[in-house]
């Protein structure tokens, strides 16, 4: 069974950095899509960043239109980690932050098979 960690959250001011971090444990992190998510109260869980497996022919990187510019995700195969540096932080990038991970299928779908517990981020404008 695959367990997921993420850390990193925190609260900063508008314009303020933070990173977080997903630690993949249970399966070898190369062999699945490596995803961040992130749900606003009263907003629907929208998909922020994709790493896809090694494996994957298409695009390895995907960004949401939203963040794009502003968050980088990095993937280190030999710690097990996926990590999220967001910069230039905004009040509307506040949300509970999820890593999920997938064996296979498209990693632009939501329907991820394993998810962490989450960390909150919250922007103070």
């Amino acid at each position: 069974q695959v367990q997921l960690v993420e850390s990193g959250g925190g609260l900063v001011q508008t314009g303020g950095s933070l990173r977080l971090s997903c630690v993949v444990s249970g399966g070898t992190s190369n062999n699945y899509h490596v995803a961040w998510f992130r749900q606003a109260p009263g907003k629907e869980r929208e998909m922020v960043s994709v790493s896809t497996a090694t494996s994957w022919p298409g695009t390895k990187i995907f960004y949401a239109d939203s963040v794009n510019g502003r968050f980088t995700i990095s993937r280190d195969n030999v710690k097990n980690t996926v990590d999220l540096q967001m910069n230039s932080l905004q009040p509307e990038d506040t949300a509970v932050y999820y890593c999920a991970a997938r064996a296979g299928g498209s990693p632009l779908r939501s329907n991820y098979d394993y998810w962490g517990q989450g960390t909150q981020v919250t922007v103070s404008s």
